[in-house]
């Protein structure tokens, strides 16, 4: 393995032992002939063998590394363990369910060396259910529309980034972490690379729940707009109350009869809901702080193979 690799593949696998053979296969005969390379897996608490699997290629002196996790900490943990040991002068990001074409990377590589610091695979077609689909372009539109990030349109994680961008990344030290939106906010010349993404074939993918708690720390991490719709909606709920109020005070001078349990029982269920969603939006923002203020390490290591002096 060289010492100072030109590229350096940042993979973050989670029982993905199906896949793993032909990513391995197809990444080494994409990036070998671009020069020195290589292939970091970070292992996040997998139970199907994938560690064992990479850790027999590391044995067998392929140019590969496992960083292996104590324990699963998420998509975006993964992959920033894995930018923190690579040590090329330019860093893949991408996935290990093949839905991400390594064959790309020639491509990006070519855009970095004319002076591109991101390049971002912006997906133009994707073979997943119409249900994804939808949710995933509403996202982005919304982060779009509300984010303090340039837009990447429909772009995921499967990016090339300089060197000068790692180093960027490795010193924001937030740990509820959206990648994408970080990379973005790094600024340097960032361009789009355009490709049509290949559906699933082993394992699973992310789950809607994963994928939503995702979108709301994406948006808790570049937006205070949230916060503002709180204030909105309290300003709405006492216009509204006090029309309520003086509706009622007109008809009880004219003498017509209204029964006061309903429009206080209405009063109280719609104030009570906007009091809820005002606290949950308040509680997401402060559960980052409390996030923050613990310092807890990103991530704890159980192993790196081979092993480096320098790694923590």
């Amino acid at each position: 393995m060289a010492d100072h690799p030109l590229i350096s593949v940042v993979v973050p696998v989670l029982n993905e032992l199906d896949n793993l053979p032909e990513l391995q296969e197809r990444l080494s005969a994409a990036v070998a002939p671009l020069g020195d390379y290589e292939v970091i897996y970070v292992d996040d608490g997998s139970e199907d063998g994938s560690a064992d699997l990479i850790a027999s290629w590391v044995q067998a002196g392929q140019p590969v590394r496992l960083v292996k996790l104590s324990r699963n900490f998420g998509m975006e943990i993964a992959m920033s363990a894995g930018i923190d040991h690579a040590g090329g002068d330019y860093t893949v990001l991408m996935h290990a369910d093949l839905q991400d074409p390594p064959e790309l990377i020639a491509d990006m590589l070519g855009l970095a060396r004319q002076g591109a610091d991101v390049v971002y695979a912006r997906r133009i077609g994707r073979d997943e259910s119409r249900l994804k689909i939808a949710l995933a372009t509403s996202f982005y539109e919304l982060m779009h529309r509300i984010a303090r990030v340039p837009y990447q349109g429909q772009a995921g994680d499967f990016r090339l980034m300089s060197r000068r961008v790692v180093e960027a990344l490795k010193q924001m030290p937030e740990r509820r972490r959206f990648l994408r939106g970080m990379v973005a906010w790094v600024g340097f010349k960032q361009v789009p690379i355009e490709y049509a993404r290949a559906g699933r074939v082993h394992g699973r993918g992310a789950s809607y729940r994963a994928l939503f708690r995702l979108a709301m720390e994406a948006l808790a991490s570049f937006s205070d707009v949230p916060l503002n719709l709180a204030a909105y909606f309290g300003l709405l709920v006492a216009a509204v109350s006090g029309a309520v109020a003086l509706v009622l005070l007109g008809l009880a001078i004219a003498g017509q009869a209204t029964s006061d349990t309903i429009w206080i029982l209405i009063t109280v269920l719609f104030l009570g809901g906007v009091q809820l969603i005002t606290v949950g939006i308040l509680g997401r923002y402060l559960a980052r702080v409390h996030a923050e203020a613990l310092e807890r390490p990103l991530y704890v290591l159980e192993d790196v193979l081979p092993p480096v002096a320098d790694d923590r």
